[in-house]
């Protein structure tokens, strides 16, 4: 839907919530340094207790662990989610989600409640991919882990690309869209991004800064924790610094981001890319609201239609080619 058919304003419990968070969030991440072992142990416990207290409730969601190594040797490690609702879906339709962190805070288990969340409404099964994380492991290795997850479901995990659809927020946006650029991938029937991050730089979200802060944090802060990854790569590299516009074209693709973050620049500039590829975008920018919002409903109460139009358009772009298929 475009943006004049969503709220004309954020609630008032989100708009409290983004200026709570203004006071506080963002005055902890100012002096949290990424660099340092406590500083990142710290934001990482933050950013779990914040999730679990705020997002989605776990009912009826079971986990169930994954570590193999594929026969070329690369290593797949995450966790399927399952509502109680996936067994009436048909078989062989699931969702890959790639989760954000600024390739160095969350895990699968930061953003149970947000898969388990999104399994239930969609009744599909979701594998989140546990890949290894900065500052330890820096570029590429989260997008290698992240291509190998894919590969293996699309392969020994014996699921048809065309039945699945492919989910990230903030930098598992980068990573999701850079394993699409390539030209062996085969693409999903769909591809949902959550207040996706684009350019590593952060020069487009340092011009929307300036017109309103992020709740969140500052662009500076942001960039030194995307540097932990990034450092000592190229960030011109074509892996980092993503040709959307004359790359392949991405699948239909949703994109959602908040009115109230500096990411909401990174999400119009690759709706407009994807566009000028060939591809089919939706953007939708919900006013007021903070950055993957959508995991906090307890929150903000737009995280609930919010995910009610990712499930909807998860679920046409399935029945979309499984009706190619049979026909």
């Amino acid at each position: 839907m475009p943006d004049d058919a969503l709220p004309a304003r954020g609630s008032l419990r989100s708009r409290s919530a983004a200026t709570v968070s203004s006071l506080t969030m963002r005055q902890i991440s100012a002096v949290l340094p990424p660099e340092r072992a406590w500083g990142l142990w710290a934001s990482r416990q933050i950013i779990a207790r914040v999730m679990d207290t705020f997002g989605p409730s776990l009912r009826n969601v079971e986990v169930e662990p994954v570590d193999i190594q594929l026969a070329d040797g690369r290593r797949v490690v995450g966790e399927w989610v399952r509502s109680s609702a996936s067994a009436d879906r048909t078989p062989g339709q699931a969702i890959y989600y790639v989760h954000g962190s600024g390739f160095a805070l969350c895990s699968p288990r930061t953003h149970r409640r947000l898969t388990g969340w999104l399994s239930r409404l969609t009744g599909l099964p979701v594998f989140c991919v546990d890949y290894r994380l900065a500052p330890k492991y820096r570029f590429p290795t989260a997008a290698d882990d992240v291509r190998a997850g894919w590969d293996w479901l699309c392969t020994e995990g014996g699921l048809d690309p065309d039945q699945m659809v492919i989910a990230g927020d903030s930098a598992g946006g980068h990573l999701t869209v850079d394993m699409l650029l390539q030209a062996e991938v085969t693409h999903p029937a769909a591809m949902v991004l959550l207040s996706p991050l684009l350019d590593l730089t952060f020069a487009s979200a340092r011009a929307r800064e300036a017109l309103r802060d992020d709740p969140a944090i500052r662009a500076a802060d942001a960039a030194r924790l995307i540097n932990l990854y990034c450092v000592g790569a190229d960030i011109t590299d074509a892996r980092l610094t993503l040709d959307v516009a004359g790359g392949r074209p991405m699948p239909p693709s949703l994109i959602q981001a908040g009115g109230a973050e500096m990411l909401q620049s990174d999400a119009r500039t690759l709706h407009a890319d994807i566009g000028a590829a060939g591809g089919i975008s939706e953007l939708q920018i919900w006013p007021d609201q903070v950055h993957v919002f959508q995991a906090l409903p307890r929150l903000a109460p737009e995280a609930i239609p919010a995910m009610r139009r990712i499930s909807a358009f998860i679920t046409e772009a399935l029945q979309r080619n499984a009706i190619r298929a049979v026909g």
